[in-house]
């Protein structure tokens, strides 16, 4: 069933037969994010250029790789008619992943992007295309699925925040939030440029655990002073925690009072007035140094191990540092065509990617 970006879809179409609902069954992860057709120039000019699935397809490859038996990957995703085909047979190529009704073909041309490196880790990114976000309306039969919720802001235009607060309030389920491109401006011929992420108080409040790059977390404590400081005064019963990744440094963390690692605890925080304790944070380096290589979606790959991680029941920093080890093989293999493979060890660079 391809299901159109506004038509109706009457709740209750398809039932849920995980947690959510109480039967035995899958438990269901939704993860909603865009697909994007990549361009990824190297900053070598004797390495030819790449040309396939990124954005959301990096997630959804490092998720199909690291949950546990007995979850099945809901992606919800716009995709422009223009590629519908294509990514169809991308989607359906990833094992664990459940293509249905979250897939809605959009008549505006998917979304493309040009990335051209400029050393090992900075970029210029160039943003072509116009696949809209969703409403709540829309999503709202979709969640109605669901167990937990993995958000990727691949375009930035995703969820708008009414959206995403509407979500918070409807959905029961534990939500991870990539806040990636919510600090991205486009210029009218389409270059993304940073910029600092307005109304950032409530949008931290719609989730249950965020998570930026290095400069995208200065950017949102350069106002306050000292973005550490501002993690610690954030952090409480409705956002518990905040992820930090940290390039070859690897990742950092700022919890909450009394934070759990399980996931599935977090919704009955929501709306408390205060935690008792203080807050928590730490580092955890990459084993071994980062390496060399393609750094093109290792924050996806990152994000989506770690949430699979605190899912299967993992600690906390245990689940950060396999998300680096993750990260770190992403390095290694260019692309996201046969990166599930490659994540588990199942395919090398040579045999597979670009």
């Amino acid at each position: 069933m391809i299901v159109r970006a506004g038509d109706p879809v009457a709740a209750g179409t398809s039932t849920p037969e995980g947690a959510a609902s109480g039967t035995p069954g899958p438990k269901r992860l939704g993860v909603v994010g865009t697909l994007v057709w990549d361009r990824i120039v190297d900053r070598d000019p004797t390495v030819a250029a790449v040309e396939e699935w990124g954005g959301i397809a990096y997630a959804l490859s490092a998720l199909s790789a690291a949950v546990d038996d007995g979850w099945e990957i809901v992606p919800m995703v716009k995709v422009g008619a223009d590629l519908a085909e294509p990514a169809y047979r991308f989607l359906r190529s990833l094992p664990n992943v459940r293509v249905g009704e979250g897939v809605a073909i959009v008549p505006e041309p998917n979304n493309r992007v040009e990335l051209r490196y400029t050393d090992e880790a900075r970029r210029t990114e160039t943003l072509s295309g116009g696949v809209p976000g969703w409403t709540w309306t829309e999503l709202s039969p979709l969640l109605a699925q669901c167990d937990a919720l993995y958000v990727n802001f691949i375009s930035g235009f995703e969820l708008e925040l009414d959206t995403a607060m509407a979500l918070r309030a409807g959905f029961n389920g534990p939500i991870y939030a990539d806040l990636h491109s919510l600090f991205l401006g486009v210029s009218a011929g389409g270059v993304r440029f940073p910029q600092m992420l307005q109304s950032w108080g409530k949008w931290l409040r719609c989730f249950d655990a965020v998570q930026m790059n290095e400069d995208e977390f200065e950017l949102l404590g350069s106002s306050y002073g000292d973005p550490w400081r501002l993690a610690a005064d954030v952090v409480g019963p409705d956002l518990k925690l905040i992820t930090v990744t940290l390039g070859a440094g690897g990742a950092a963390y700022v919890a909450g009072a009394e934070f759990s690692p399980d996931p599935f605890g977090w919704p009955a925080l929501r709306q408390r007035m205060a935690l008792p304790g203080h807050t928590s944070s730490s580092r955890v380096p990459i084993e071994g140094g980062e390496g060399e290589g393609d750094p093109t979606g290792c924050g996806d790959v990152w994000g989506a191990t770690f949430f699979s991680r605190l899912l299967a029941g993992e600690p906390l920093e245990q689940s950060m540092r396999v998300a680096n080890a993750s990260a770190q093989r992403n390095l290694r293999f260019r692309g996201a065509a046969g990166l599930h493979l490659h994540l588990q060890g199942r395919l090398s660079p040579a045999e597979g990617g670009h």
